[in-house]
């Protein structure tokens, strides 16, 4: 995703992200950063269908802070809406446009009046289609007379009657595939609700009839798992569950994630909770995640630098995306943790393989002052993420290493006290057997 000049201004400062140097020419070698310009709206609305869709423009609209891209997402979002029939939504819509767009894109009462008319119709028709089947009890048209209830009520908006039409149709399922079509319908509400609980006890549900899933549906419930942890901010489950999707996913989700967003997602919460090797093996060296990562090279190539530890080109891209990300409904309350924790992960790396380390140099590396620099490094040390001590008249940071020699005899110690216990215990347990102790006592009883 690429970022919004004019929105970075509103959404992120210019110290919010610290990006390392690169005047050694080093970074010569990389592409050039992606971004700085507007989202492209039209084309991510593209990556989705239904109501995530309409969910993700008006979320655009909301938070963005750009009136052009706000006017852009209303426009998109009321051309979506009149696609359907929820047309309380559709006024909601028309009031946050408040005739900024025209008389095209006003009030259209004899669309909404035609649409509540319908669906009056076509509701008394479904209730007299499920009382009859009760009657007959027969359990296959009782399921489908509630499922049919449960697209009525999800087409027009209402959530949480959809929902628990839903979950009615479990006591009249017959096979495991009407278990998974109902937990995938409570999974889909559940997510547009908000109800991340519901999706991972759903998601449970449905994995236990493992005879009945196919690839893409196995694809499906490993997103909605990942989204949930995401919510939980699990954040290293979550990663798992992204990393885990298959390539069978490919469109057959986009009622809820995209491909890219599979790639986004499980790159940044692996980024923020895998140690190197994890990240190499997990992420860089997964032929089926790489299928997603091709989708968004800008991901691709910041988890690449992050490993090849060329910390300039990874926080640039970071910072250039963190725009576009906050924009995004599922991880916008995320990213300033993510980016964090990323950060860290990085101060950490970078001191590492070394006995000291020049604050001037690193901190110039990391684009930030010698100050700023020392008071992360604290916080680090201090939440023992990092074993150093700083020397903040010399400004160098030393690594405190562990006494080999004191570690060693304090093994040893330890060794020789397990070894005597052992031989004691070893010992005791012969001389009852040799006063036959076992068998005095078992006679007495």
């Amino acid at each position: 995703m690429e970022a919004e000049e004019d929105a970075a201004g509103t959404i992120i400062e210019d110290d919010e992200i610290y990006v390392n140097g690169g005047e050694d020419g080093e970074s010569q070698r990389h592409r050039p950063i992606i971004s700085g310009e507007q989202l492209d709206i039209e084309a991510y609305a593209a990556l989705y269908t239904g109501r995530t869709k309409i969910s993700r423009l008006l979320f655009i609209a909301e938070k963005c802070g750009v009136p052009s891209m706000q006017l852009e997402a209303l426009r998109m979002a009321y051309d979506e809406i009149k696609k359907g029939e929820n047309t309380q939504l559709f006024r909601e819509v028309i009031a946050k446009i408040d005739g900024r767009l025209g008389p095209d894109y006003g009030p259209d009462n004899a669309w909404a009046d035609a649409v509540d008319r319908r669906a009056e119709l076509r509701k008394e028709k479904l209730e007299n289609e499920l009382n009859a089947y009760r009657t007959n009890l027969i359990k296959e048209s009782i399921r489908m007379g509630y499922n049919d209830f449960g697209d009525f009520y999800y087409a027009h908006g209402q959530l949480g009657e959809a929902f628990k039409n839903y979950v009615r149709t479990r006591d009249y399922c017959t096979t495991s595939k009407h278990i998974i079509h109902m937990c995938l319908n409570a999974i889909l509400v559940s997510i547009e609700m908000g109800q991340f609980q519901h999706v991972a006890s759903y998601v449970g549900k449905a994995e236990q009839s493992q005879d009945a899933l196919d690839p893409v549906t196995i694809a499906k419930l490993r997103c909605a798992a990942g989204l949930a942890h995401l919510e939980g901010k699990k954040y290293k489950l979550a990663a798992r569950k992204f990393l885990e999707t298959g390539p069978e996913l490919g469109n057959n989700y986009t009622e809820v994630i995209a491909p890219q967003d599979v790639a986004t997602y499980g790159s940044l919460c692996a980024l923020a909770s895998f140690d190197r090797a994890e990240l190499k093996s997990k992420v860089i060296d997964n032929i089926n995640f790489r299928n997603f990562l091709e989708l968004v090279p800008e991901i691709r190539e910041l988890i690449n630098d992050f490993y090849t530890s060329h910390y300039a080109s990874c926080l640039e891209y970071l910072g250039n995306l963190k725009a576009n990300l906050l924009l995004d409904i599922h991880l916008h309350d995320h990213v300033e943790t993510l980016y964090e924790q990323i950060r860290s992960k990085a101060l950490i790396q970078y001191t590492l393989p070394f006995v000291s380390v020049d604050l001037h140099m690193m901190a110039n590396a990391f684009n930030t002052s010698v100050t700023g620099l020392e008071k992360e490094l604290e916080a680090l040390i201090t939440n023992d993420q990092i074993q150093a001590r700083i020397d903040s008249h010399n400004k160098i940071l030393y690594a405190r290493h562990a006494d080999q020699r004191n570690g060693t005899f304090q093994r040893v110690l330890q060794t020789g006290s397990e070894f005597d216990r052992e031989v004691r215990a070893m010992l005791l347990r012969a001389n009852l057997i040799k006063h036959d102790y076992n068998l005095k006592a078992s006679r007495k009883h």
